[in-house]
């Protein structure tokens, strides 16, 4: 008998959990569990998700912004049949194959002008590492300076750019001398740093995806006007702002910011291969690949390889023909308003921020006295425990998949596909309203699930309940 990959799923699925649990990470596996997310998803379809029992889940999570366009969008679908059916050379190597050229080409008509030369790559983080290298060729310098509360990936010189030890915890000594972090908005500590001479980048994203936080002034402005004097290049960490999330092509257009390099990654695959690419002014991509026995001096094996770069393609132009960037303007906007409007009857909301659609709810404590002791008692062991309440209801009762900004944070961070509609928006808005309502019962329900939280989180050290924001 053949290989039958539909007759397999048909005759597996539901087995999802316990084949992770026996051969994959048995830990995520304990932690979706406390969290109720241990659901089993049998198909997609745009902004939604699909039980075994075709009952509908909202995603408002994307992948970590990797389903812009929507899950398993038709023209991506169909880029992907056009190269199996062409039969392609792919991969070659030693050859300059068509679809990565007009990959790099599409991307460039994007950009600003002075943005002109594409790496391609596999992931976020390979994007960060590469840049990391160029900016380091291109200047002579080793330091790179980053924002306190950054997330910039998980190996290991991405990884030397944050400061979160939920992350760093076990994996040091990381980098050395690449450890300096300045705070969002402090503009005196950051001149303190480029003024040293040995910083070869500045490294932001414009809108942190950690807690979502931007500058509340002319930072970013500011920043780069000190790197230009101090001869720093600017890295902007497009991998989850890029490609329409914040309502513009790229978050540093927001400042009207002229970055010496920009990273991609995410949506740019369509949601189907892995695609990562790294954005630089010819200058500086020049110094890495200096001379002819420097040509693959930074190299990737998958990095242009046909399916990857097709989804590529496929997805920008989606952007462009449905008008995802402009939609996700009016919706953001749309959506913060209405979120928004619950701070009069839910004090627990401190405040809704964001771009387009990246978007954070911020709680805190509430005003009702009868709704503190709750509010402590969660707090005693875990900052973040209300917020995965929150999460944890929204999915379970309203089966609505969102996620906690991140480490320490009374944040629900939000990431709808670009895609959605007022639909969506009233979806969300009717479920939110609802389980803060829940929570003012207190006691209530609401607070015996935190209270189970509580529990698991001092069985395991406070491992358990902690929320699973790897690659915001």
């Amino acid at each position: 008998m053949g290989f039958d990959l539909k007759e397999i799923v048909a005759a597996r699925l539901g087995e999802n959990y316990q084949l992770h649990e026996r051969h994959l990470n048995r830990t995520l596996v304990a932690a979706q569990r406390v969290i109720g997310f241990d659901k089993v998803y049998a198909r997609a379809e745009g902004a939604y998700l699909y039980d075994m029992d075709n009952r509908d889940y909202l995603d408002f999570l994307s992948g970590y912004s990797v389903y812009n366009i929507g899950r398993n969008h038709p023209v991506v679908k169909q880029a992907i049949r056009d190269v199996l059916e062409m039969d392609l050379p792919n991969m070659v190597q030693m050859d300059c194959s068509l679809l990565s050229g007009l990959l790099a080409e599409a991307i460039t008509k994007q950009t600003p002008p002075h943005l002109d030369a594409v790496f391609f790559c596999n992931s976020g983080t390979e994007a960060m590492e590469g840049a990391l290298k160029f900016a380091r060729a291109a200047t002579g310098r080793k330091r790179v300076v980053s924002l306190q509360s950054a997330f910039h990936g998980l190996s290991i010189g991405s990884l030397s750019l944050m400061g979160c030890e939920s992350f760093t915890e076990g994996f040091g000594p990381l980098m050395d001398g690449w450890d300096t972090r300045v705070a969002l908005d402090d503009i005196a500590s950051l001149e303190h740093e480029l003024a040293k001479r040995d910083v070869a980048a500045f490294v932001i994203e414009p809108v942190q995806g950690k807690g979502c936080k931007s500058p509340k002034g002319d930072f970013f402005n500011r920043a780069q006007e000190l790197c230009r004097k101090h001869g720093t290049l600017l890295i902007a960490d497009e991998i989850q702002t890029g490609l329409g999330r914040t309502g513009q092509m790229f978050g540093f257009q927001h400042w009207n910011l002229e970055p010496d390099i920009i990273t991609l990654a995410k949506s740019l695959s369509g949601g189907y291969v892995p695609c990562g690419a790294i954005v630089a002014r010819r200058d500086v991509y020049q110094k890495t690949f200096s001379r002819m026995d420097r040509c693959v001096v930074h190299s990737t094996t998958f990095g242009r390889n046909n399916l990857a770069m097709a989804c590529g393609l496929a997805s920008l132009e989606v952007l462009e023909n449905e008008k995802l960037i402009e939609n996700a303007a009016r919706m953001g906007e749309l959506l913060m308003q209405r979120i928004d409007a619950l701070r009069a009857k839910h004090s627990f909301i401190k405040e809704v921020r964001g771009k387009g659609l990246i978007i954070a709810i911020e709680f805190q404590e509430p005003s009702e006295l009868k709704l503190k002791m709750g509010w402590k008692l969660l707090h005693k062991v875990d900052k973040v425990l209300f917020a995965q309440m929150v999460v944890t209801q929204m999915l379970s009762k309203h089966r609505i998949l969102t996620q906690v900004a991140g480490h320490a944070m009374d944040v629900v961070k939000i990431l709808p596909p670009l895609i959605i509609g007022e639909r969506e928006i009233d979806r969300f808005v009717a479920a939110l309203d609802d389980v803060l309502t829940e929570c003012r019962k207190f006691p209530g329900p609401m607070w015996e699930i935190g209270q189970n939280f509580v529990r698991h989180a001092l069985r395991s050290n406070k491992s358990v309940a902690k929320p699973v924001t790897a690659s915001a």
